[in-house]
């Protein structure tokens, strides 16, 4: 492995973290609040929208947009070299491997149709995101399933990453320490996904 190609997955590994991984964790956080009722939930998302578009427009570039984009991009270069072999090597790691890269595809995906219609199309057309826009949006089954996927599909993704973050960086050195760390971002995986069928599944209500 070259200098150059060295640092460059450190910087993906990085990116998929901070500042991405934040932003998975804030969506989350923010759309659990549905739980709470539409008053607690829109008045969250109101919040968010009072930050002045002249600061909000560069974060989402500088912060978001660019290390989404690279993060996306390289993620791809890599995955088209790797060779997934689950059904071959059945070890659990080897099929975390397997799913970390389809997960990518599909997140890539979900992202582009996220961003395309919410973001820009309904909020940038002047429509503000609510409570009762996305249970109107969501009572479609085909959106609401795939929508779903998608969101599990990224907390995979980002707590998986968790785990080879700390191997590149050299953080969890050996198979023991390895073994921890996986185990507690499974564990942080299958609570965030919880969290989100659940929340999810307040908008059929």
């Amino acid at each position: 492995m070259s200098h150059t190609s060295f640092y460059v997955r450190r910087l993906h590994s990085l990116c998929g973290i901070v500042p991405i991984g934040f932003f998975l964790l804030e969506h989350v956080i923010t759309n659990a609040k549905v739980l709470g009722g539409p008053k607690l939930f829109n008045d969250a998302v109101a919040e968010l929208a009072a930050i002045p578009h002249d600061i909000m427009l560069p974060i989402e570039i500088c912060v978001l947009a660019i290390p989404f984009l690279f993060h996306g991009l390289y993620g791809a270069y890599i995955a088209l070299q790797g060779k997934n072999n689950p059904s071959q090597y059945g070890y659990t790691r080897n099929w975390q491997f397997a799913l970390q890269r389809w997960t990518a595809w599909y997140v890539a995906a979900f992202l582009i149709w996220h961003v395309v219609y919410l973001r820009i199309m309904v909020k940038g057309g002047g429509t503000p995101i609510s409570y009762e826009l996305l249970q109107s949006y969501f009572s479609n089954p085909i959106v609401f399933v795939l929508y779903t996927l998608g969101m599990v599909a990224a907390i995979f993704h980002f707590c998986n990453g968790l785990t080879t973050f700390t191997m590149t960086w050299g953080i969890a050195k050996g198979p023991r320490a390895q073994s921890v760390v996986n185990k507690c971002a499974m564990a942080l995986c299958a609570l965030l996904t919880v969290i989100t069928l659940i929340f999810m599944s307040s908008y059929l209500a």
